[in-house]
């Protein structure tokens, strides 16, 4: 897809080479770096969009790279792609708002696919705001301003409260979001999404402007009408 950056950090030379070509074959530009340290300097001077991150590398782990790189940045996507399946592992990469967590070994198709979802997914609607109570959500710019001060929303964070946004005062079910979002229903990924959803309640701090949990089922955003 033309104008998007990818940065393919992976210290398996072979296989990293032939998923590069798969990729661009689709239109993206993809920049290689064999290990953790050199992504970290690759990211730095070519600010991509998207960073397929491998977490065991020398030097430098993918785990200790996307730390550092969310330190500043939370609108740079971040794939985890890994053989370290465990559950501890993949919600420690979504604790560090890893965009999806990918077990090797996997289809060059699937996660083709899945990087589409992704930028189609930005295509749409890029200038669409939403006016929820006295707050303003800007999901192109990731962010919800209210009485003067704007708070900047992770990518996950944008897509859930999107998902909300589009259907004030109904219920949107708590596997479609997983589904939607995260591409499974999976138990951790369950997790993920109840901590997305309380680090979005936070940033709401407009009184009129609630997420009601509706229990196993899913949320409803809702608004009051001022007094």
């Amino acid at each position: 897809m033309k104008g998007i950056k990818i940065l393919l950090v992976d210290d398996d030379l072979k296989n990293s080479m032939l998923l590069k070509r798969f990729i661009e074959a689709e239109g993206y530009e993809v920049i290689y770096a064999n290990n953790g340290k050199v992504g970290l300097e690759m990211y730095r001077e070519t600010h991509p969009d998207l960073i397929l991150l491998d977490i065991n590398m020398p030097e430098l782990d993918g785990f200790e790279m996307a730390r550092i790189i969310r330190q500043n940045d939370k609108r740079v996507k971040i794939f985890f792609l890994t053989d370290r399946t465990d559950k501890v592992d993949r919600l420690h990469g979504f604790s560090l708002k890893g965009n999806d967590y990918i077990p090797k070994p996997f289809y060059p198709e699937e996660l083709l696919a899945k990087i589409n979802e992704r930028f189609e997914s930005m295509t749409v609607d890029q200038d669409v705001e939403y006016k929820l109570g006295d707050t303003l959500f800007r999901p192109n710019l990731s962010s919800i301003t209210y009485n003067g001060e704007t708070h900047s929303l992770s990518v996950r964070q944008t897509e859930i409260l999107q998902m909300l946004a589009e259907n004030i005062g109904k219920p949107v079910e708590r596997d479609l979001i997983l589904e939607k979002i995260w591409g499974d229903a999976s138990y951790s990924n369950s997790l993920a999404l109840n901590v997305q959803i309380t680090y979005i309640r936070r940033l709401l701090t407009d009184p009129s402007v609630a997420i009601i949990s509706i229990k196993k089922k899913g949320y409803i955003l809702t608004i009051t009408a001022a007094n």
